[in-house]
């Protein structure tokens, strides 16, 4: 996925921060509802440009971990004041615990069971007794609809613009595809279009929930309707941790 390497110098172009304004501000109200008491430390798994912690840090310590070096970079300068590390959701031991964990679109990045089940058993590793753990994957099996999408930004010295389609293209397995087309505008006018593959993985509700349930959390399914999106379209999972 090109996004995440080569391109990533072109990530505050295609996705800037005030675009998450509204759904950060709700994935914080939820930590907090979830949480037995206030929470003040929160470890986001592949956080990305940093656009969520962007929202969240006036309300959190935050601790921003990623598995492509180049988008550290770009969250770095975002959120000088945030701890940044690199890392692969699967696998990052950090040798503590938060009060709260986060994993926002990333998760679709795991296209079996078995990265899924690593991944949720990586946060609620991450995540102190009384603590919550919000995922919010794009999309699972009940709710996904194909569909496009566009948007970009003009910067001081060059603009993107992108297409993104997402589609499945057999839905007896556990993926999907999103498509972007990327036209890169540089300063002097040269144009570069191009075309990025994304597969993510696409699951039924209820393997969520019995692969939250299995890493020790309490799931809980909590409906979200954005102001972008058709209502009843989007869902988050918290797992809630109890005592030891």
């Amino acid at each position: 996925m090109r996004l995440y390497d080569d391109l990533t110098s072109w990530w505050p172009l295609l996705s800037a921060p005030e675009d998450y304004k509204e759904e950060a501000e709700f994935y914080a109200r939820q930590l907090r509802e979830h949480c037995a008491t206030p929470p003040r430390t929160l470890l986001e798994l592949g956080s990305g440009g940093g656009n969520n912690a962007f929202h969240m840090k006036s309300a959190f310590e935050l601790t921003l971990v990623d598995k492509s070096p180049g988008m550290v970079d770009v969250s770095r300068r975002l959120n000088p004041e945030c701890e940044h590390a690199v890392g692969d959701m699967r696998t990052v031991r950090l040798g503590r615990q938060f009060d709260c964990v986060f994993v926002h679109d990333a998760i679709v990045y795991m296209t079996t069971e078995a990265d899924l089940r690593l991944a949720i058993e990586t946060a609620a590793l991450h995540c102190a007794d009384g603590g919550a753990v919000l995922l919010a994957p794009d999309h699972v099996k009940e709710t996904f609809r194909s569909g496009t999408d566009h948007g970009g930004h003009d910067g001081e010295k060059r603009s993107l613009r992108y297409l993104e389609w997402s589609w499945d293209p057999d839905e007896s397995d556990s993926t999907c595809l999103t498509d972007y087309a990327y036209v890169l505008r540089e300063r002097d006018g040269s144009v570069e279009v191009v075309h990025d593959r994304h597969v993510e993985g696409l699951f039924p509700r209820e393997t969520w929930l019995q692969i939250i349930s299995a890493a020790g959390l309490e799931p809980h399914v909590i409906r979200f309707d954005h102001s972008e999106l058709e209502p009843g379209s989007y869902e988050i999972f918290v797992g809630r941790k109890g005592p030891a």
